[in-house]
């Protein structure tokens, strides 16, 4: 299994720059990229910032579904992308057609349950587990079907963010424990549940903390034994 710091981008203020910067700075050659709240502009400005980085491998990205076929392919050409995720089309309908890498893209579990027949059409599951652990608290119905197809279908990647000791209300009102900000480890400890050595081959670091403190957490779940 491996594990990726990421270059996220759901913090409004463009703290996404200052991650690049990072990536640069510690002359990291491989990461994730999610490119979540980035219109095309800002992918543009990105993809322009990792040219002046070390970066030469980005195996996992999270797919907008406003990204263009050429995006992907620039990707895949240029920096061997081999895994995209996705939410699912109920979300963010597609805006363009991705079947020419449906066996690479893999739907996420979000707020609403798995829909096997469209993961059916894609190359499998994508966990995120502090989506997961949130369900098995506040949605079990919804937690233990999402289970069912996890053990169903390919699992090839995953995401991995704090958990919060109390619920919290979201900008959307949605209750959650999940959080893309992480304060303090033992907001990891959750994941002691799950056997990621068996479960994910693949694993993105989906926190907007910076590129520094996601390598401790890397360097932590190491002191857990779960990778």
């Amino acid at each position: 299994m491996q594990i990726l710091p990421t270059i996220t981008s759901i913090t409004p203020s463009g703290a996404w720059r200052d991650k690049v910067k990072e990536v640069k700075r510690l002359k990291l050659k491989e990461v994730a990229l999610f490119p979540t709240c980035l219109e095309q502009d800002e992918r543009k400005e990105l993809y322009q910032l990792l040219k002046e980085t070390n970066v030469t491998s980005i195996p996992f990205v999270h797919l907008r579904n406003d990204m263009t076929i050429q995006e992907l392919d620039y990707l895949a050409t240029n920096y061997q992308t081999k895994i995209f995720n996705t939410h699912t089309q109920r979300e963010f309908p597609f805006l363009f057609d991705y079947a020419k890498y449906k066996d690479i893209i893999y739907i996420e579990n979000t707020y609403e349950p798995f829909n096997e027949e469209e993961i059916k059409e894609f190359a499998g599951v994508c966990l995120d587990i502090s989506h997961l652990e949130t369900d098995r608290i506040l949605n079990p119905k919804q937690y233990e079907h999402n289970i069912k197809i996890i053990g169903k279908y390919s699992c090839g990647c995953g995401h991995i963010s704090a958990f919060k000791k109390e619920p919290f209300r979201d900008i959307e009102n949605v209750l959650r424990y999940d959080s893309h900000y992480l304060e303090n480890l033992s907001e990891l400890d959750y994941l002691k549940r799950y056997p990621l050595n068996y479960l994910i081959p693949l694993i993105a670091v989906e926190l907007e903390n910076p590129i520094e403190e996601q390598l401790k957490v890397i360097k932590y779940l190491l002191t857990l034994n779960l990778i």
